[in-house]
């Protein structure tokens, strides 16, 4: 069987470097409509997006991560000119699933319009040290709302082959 959708799924790759290209203000709004109709349990709709374009604060981020993890690790995001970091309230129980749908869907939405992108769970680390409030200050993040997912946008600059597909790993019961 095949679709646009089933096709997009297939064909997109997880993108680690980038063009200098920054997206313009039309694929954003197009990325983040796609984000915020995303499902969620009971329509909880828990996320924030929290969109970043400068340098320097990325910079800022990726240099906590790296601290944090005591990882000699490049560039966490991959050199990528536009992250959008999703935040959610722990106290919500699907915050971290209805997040990771979200983030899903804007990885479909670039590439269906020609962008590559990355979901990222290395900044997590950035968000547990003793910079944590600082950052989420710094991302407008809601309070008692908590780093969740990210994901690196840009126009891709190197692809990949796809990844093998393990069918051992489907278990049919009953």
């Amino acid at each position: 069987m095949s679709n646009p959708v089933l096709s997009a799924i297939s064909d997109r790759r997880s993108i680690r470097k980038y063009t200098d290209a920054q997206l313009t203000k039309e694929q954003l709004e197009t990325l983040l409509k796609a984000a915020r109709e995303s499902p969620s349990a009971r329509n909880a709709q828990p996320w924030r997006f929290s969109v970043v374009q400068n340098p320097d604060i990325l910079s800022e981020i990726n240099a906590e991560a790296k601290k944090n993890l005591g990882a000699d690790l490049k560039d966490i995001f991959h050199g990528a000119p536009t992250v959008v970091f999703l935040s959610g309230d722990p106290e919500w129980m699907w915050s971290a699933v209805d997040c990771g749908i979200a983030v899903q869907t804007i990885a479909l939405a670039a590439h269906s319009i020609g962008l590559g992108s990355v979901i990222l769970g290395l900044p997590d680390a950035a968000f547990r040290g003793d910079r944590a409030e600082y950052f989420g200050q710094l991302l407008k993040f809601p309070d008692k709302f908590k780093f969740v997912i990210a994901i690196a946008v840009g126009v891709p600059a190197a692809t990949k082959k796809a990844h093998p597909i393990e069918p051992d790993r489907v278990f049919y019961v009953g």
